[in-house]
């Protein structure tokens, strides 16, 4: 059972990296993907430039489904129903004081890493 949760995980993870490298294709001002994964199964993605700025759309996504679920489609991945989100930084990444401040200006006080 174990086994089967670790593949399915590993699956999720390939797919998320997947759109993290096409959301940075698309966004040559894109110092990193922010990945917000909510309590549903949905994920919010956009690339962050060094300002701490949008470098790119929101993109709300739903692995191995054609939509996002309905709550979503309501409340747009409502910031209550967070279950992770984090930064994932472009090699070279900026230096950690530089990480910290853009994370705090992007996903506020309360994120998990």
């Amino acid at each position: 059972m174990k086994d089967k949760k670790d593949k399915i995980k590993m699956m999720v993870e390939k797919r998320e990296q997947a759109m993290i490298e096409g959301i940075l294709e698309g966004s040559p001002d894109g110092i990193g993907v922010v990945v917000i994964r909510l309590d549903c199964g949905c994920r919010k993605m956009a690339a962050v430039s060094k300002e701490g700025e949008p470098a790119s759309k929101i993109i709300m996504y739903r692995d191995e489904a054609q939509s996002i679920c309905a709550k979503c489609k309501e409340d747009h991945g409502d910031f209550m129903r967070v279950k992770e989100s984090f930064i994932h930084w472009v090699e070279p990444a900026p230096s950690e004081e530089e990480q910290q401040q853009i994370s705090l200006k992007v996903l506020g006080s309360a994120t998990s890493h």
